[in-house]
Parts: structure tokens; C-alpha cells; sequence
């Protein structure tokens, strides 16, 4: 019998997004179906692995995802370029929040030292992404950064307060409201074990990927650098 190829569907009536957060028991999914210019959010879902997220079905068009992509070989003070620009975009106060990702080395290596309490807990994600994405899925999974998201849903300003207080929440959560209509139906519908920031921050991740849809993207840095994996080293706004 020859083979006979798998005939494929009818295409979707809308395209599918995803701000995706790592968290602790894996990764925090915020999706939207995207109708022309309308865009729909769905109850967040948590996925083991970010190969589920590759492979969930239907296929995300875009995933805007809060995770290091390309690394660099050595140490740089500073960090990639795209972070130095990142902290000068967001300034002082909120340009904290960006954070230097390891080394290709550091990663494969499995050592802690000399990374910060915060990629120390992300360093297993970190290893995850950097297993599971190609260079040719950087046509689809695109490194964002929350705070990048939130200074574009602001009016290209920085927020005034820090995610862990209570202002800051407040903050994020009446800009979100604002700016995404029909994102409550994300936000009551929080995982358990997922924080309230980790939920803002994946709406913020969402609505980057929107933003990607469009094609509306600002790239960190203009032109971007690449590594020796062949990966880009960028962030996306």
C-alpha cells in the first residue's frame, strides 16, 4: 500500500498566542485566541515542560516567553547586550528587574556559583529552553521580558512600584484591565501554586505575543547579536 499522506484540517478561524512564565511546577500558559484585530484570553493553564508548550495543539502561532533564549559564551559585565539595553530602556528603578541570564557553560554545567537567588531558581527552565529550542523556532518563540510589557502597556513609561508589594500589584493589575479587554477571565482563573505576579507577568507576556502577531515589535537591540549556538540574543516590546 503506498503511503498517503494525512489530509489536514480545515484551518482555524483564529490564531492562538501565548504568554508563557516559568514558575515552580513548570510553565505558566496565558492564551488568547486572535481574531483579526480581536484578541480573546483563555484560563491559564500550567504545563510540565516547554516541550508541551511547543507541541501543544492547536500549535500557538507565537509564544512570548519569559525566559533566556540565546546565551553568551563568556561572562560580559552587564550581561547581553539586549539586557544593557533593556535597563536603559526601563531605567534605574525598574531596570533592576532584569537580570543577567548564565553562561552556555553555566548552564551545562549545572553550576550555581556566582548567579543570582533568582536564575539559580530558574536554571533548570533556563536548561529546558535551551534542550528544547532550535534556531528555527525563534520564528515563533520570542524572548520577552514582564517589565518590558508593562512599560509598553503604559504609554512606553515605567511602572512606579515593585511587583512584590502590594502597590505594584495593584498597579499592574488595574493596567492589565485596562489595556486587554477580556483578560479577567484569565486572572480568575489562577492555578493553584502560581502567584498573583506570575499571573500579571504572563498577561504582560500575552500581550507581547499580540504585539508579535502585529508585527509591531520593538527588537532589543535593533540588530540583534547572535551566539555560537546560531541562536539570537534579543528581547522583544
Amino acid at each position: 500500500m503506498s503511503y498517503q499522506p494525512l489530509k489536514r484540517g480545515a484551518p482555524l478561524p483564529y490564531t492562538v498566542l501565548a504568554g508563557v512564565e516559568p514558575c515552580r511546577d513548570g510553565w505558566l500558559v496565558v492564551s488568547a485566541k486572535l481574531q483579526r484585530v480581536s484578541m480573546y484570553p483563555e484560563p491559564p493553564q500550567l504545563m510540565a515542560t516547554f516541550a508541551e508548550v511547543l507541541d501543544y495543539r492547536p500549535a500557538y502561532a507565537f509564544i512570548a516567553v519569559h525566559c533566556p533564549i540565546g546565551l553568551l559564551s563568556q561572562a560580559v559585565p552587564g550581561g547581553r547586550r539586549c539586557d544593557r539595553e533593556a535597563r536603559r530602556v526601563l531605567g534605574h528603578r525598574r531596570g533592576a528587574a532584569i537580570v543577567s541570564p548564565p553562561t552556555l557553560a553555566a548552564v551545562a554545567a549545572g553550576t550555581q556559583d556566582g548567579l543570582s537567588a533568582v536564575t539559580r531558581a530558574l536554571l533548570p527552565r533556563i536548561r529546558e529552553v535551551q534542550r528544547d529550542v532550535a534556531s528555527y523556532h525563534q520564528k515563533l518563540v520570542y524572548e520577552v521580558h514582564p517589565e518590558l510589557g508593562f512599560y509598553q502597556l503604559n504609554g512606553e513609561r515605567p511602572l512606579r512600584f515593585s511587583k512584590r508589594t502590594p502597590e505594584g500589584r495593584e498597579e499592574r493589575l488595574a493596567i492589565v484591565r485596562q489595556r486587554i479587554p477580556g483578560i479577567d477571565r484569565s486572572l480568575e482563573n489562577r492555578p493553584t501554586g502560581v502567584t498573583i505576579p506570575q499571573l500579571l507577568d504572563a498577561c504582560a507576556d500575552l500581550w507581547t505575543a499580540r504585539r508579535i502577531a502585529a508585527r509591531a515589535i520593538v527588537r532589543l537591540p535593533e540588530d540583534p547579536e547572535w551566539n555560537e549556538d546560531g541562536m539570537r540574543m534579543e528581547l522583544v516590546r
